[in-house]
């Protein structure tokens, strides 16, 4: 009997040997075979942007209800999918991870100075079209919002400020196309992204697609062009005058998509690109209302020394000047006071530094802040001034000036555009009267 036992438990070894060698070879080959995989690591990357542009689109779907209009009349199928019916394809994954959700843009209209007159045709073209589609499908289709937008202007003047700040405004999601975004090394897969784009912003619509610096992404196109550059074009406008069209069959409500384009060289611009973009903004240097108004944005919060400040002081001899320009010049003024105090402090011993620093004792913002480091190099604020006001429109906006080697047609393109500019930047009262 005891025989018979010991006979049956000298098995249990065998049978535990027969069971776990295929599981051990199993998990074995598996993982030789992931190791010499060549797409193993490519399929890993592939779910890792899937899991983070799931995770970066959850925020904006789950707070659609703020944006999406109560009203009765209000196209259902307007709404925003939610999470859980939204299924992204790998290009859109990619493309998701330039979407940059409303309440994420820290900018508004408000933060925005000298550009009223913008920001309005802005708002009455784009944003309540786009907010409000429902009041416009029962009218004419002339009412719906362009298809595209375009600002355009010298740099540093708030292009880009003010496409953040539009998306803001009226909540529609802001894809921030980048120029690597679209650029794959393998023949195709750049028009697949691009068809991910406009498919990805139907789904998220109301959405508006950025484009900075348009000219490097749909430029002119030229003989001498290489093969897949000229088909992202093609694609691209392909997909955009589909746009035009209703969003689903048998809906009158027009899709909610804005492509929106910022450049300083209009002039290197497809024309078929220009023709798509119907709503053209000229974003121009600002005039001395308007830099008055920047400076008073900027200079906010900030401590001044209302006695030796003068504002008129500092907008007539920023003539020229942007309002990048004009920001950076108030950020080194104001550095003016802090280093006057640690100065101070150091001079009072080792210790002067150690012992604290008080807010209350660092002086206010000055004029001779903006100016006394040009008065060390031997020059005076009203040197700039002269100079500044004597600036020719053709010295001030290089890149619009005329090429006498360009071709006819490019030459009453480029002359246009500097009539633009000279009417929207440089004929102004203000500025014709401090010329005098």
């Amino acid at each position: 009997m005891s025989s018979n036992k010991r006979s049956t438990l000298s098995y249990i070894p065998d049978v535990i040997m027969v069971v776990a060698a295929p599981i051990m070879a199993y998990f074995i080959v598996r993982g030789i075979i992931s190791k010499l995989d060549p797409d193993a690591q490519e399929r890993e990357k592939a779910k890792e942007k899937a899991s983070a542009a799931s995770q970066k689109l959850s925020s904006i779907l789950e707070n659609k209800a703020h944006y999406d209009s109560d009203d009765e009349d209000y196209d259902s199928s307007q709404r925003r999918p939610r999470k859980e019916d939204l299924i992204l394809t790998p290009y859109e994954q990619t493309i998701a991870m330039e979407v940059v959700a409303p309440e994420e843009i820290p900018v508004t209209f408000e933060d925005i100075g000298g550009l009223d007159s913008i920001i309005e045709e802005l708002k009455e073209s784009v944003i309540y079209p786009l907010t409000m589609p429902h009041l416009y499908a029962h009218s004419s289709s002339l009412l719906s919002a362009p298809s595209g937008v375009l600002l355009y202007g010298p740099p540093g003047c708030g292009k880009t400020m003010l496409a953040k700040a539009l998306a803001h405004e009226s909540g529609a999601c802001f894809i921030n196309l980048h120029i690597s975004t679209l650029t794959e090394k393998w023949y195709g897969d750049s028009n697949k992204l691009v068809n991910a784009v406009f498919s990805l912003a139907r789904k998220l619509q109301p959405s508006i697609v950025f484009i900075d610096e348009i000219d490097a992404v749909l430029g002119q196109r030229r003989s001498g062009e290489h093969e897949a550059s000229g088909m992202v074009k093609a694609e691209f406008m392909t997909h955009w005058d589909g746009l035009s069209s209703s969003s689903r069959p048998g809906s009158t409500t027009p899709q909610r998509i804005c492509i929106l384009g910022a450049t300083n060289r209009i002039q290197d611009i497809d024309d078929a690109i220009l023709r798509r973009m119907p709503k053209k903004f000229p974003v121009a240097l600002p005039s001395a209302s308007q830099r008055a108004n920047i400076f008073t944005l900027i200079l906010r919060g900030t401590k001044i020394d209302n006695t030796n400040f003068d504002l008129d002081y500092l907008v007539r001899v920023s003539a020229g000047m942007s309002g990048s320009d004009i920001k950076e010049a108030c950020r080194d003024a104001a550095m003016g006071p802090v280093r006057e105090y640690i100065r101070r402090k150091k001079a009072e011993g080792a210790g002067g530094l150690r012992g604290g620093v008080r807010a209350s004792e660092v002086r206010g913002l000055r004029t001779d802040d903006f100016f006394g480091r040009w008065r060390e190099k031997g020059r005076e604020p009203g040197e700039r001034e002269v100079e500044v006001e004597a600036e020719d429109p053709e010295e001030v906006l290089p890149t619009y000036r005329k090429s006498r080697t360009a071709t006819t047609d490019d030459s009453e393109a480029s002359s246009s555009v500097e009539e633009d500019f000279r009417d929207s930047a440089y004929v102004q009262p203000e500025e014709e009267e401090v010329r005098r």
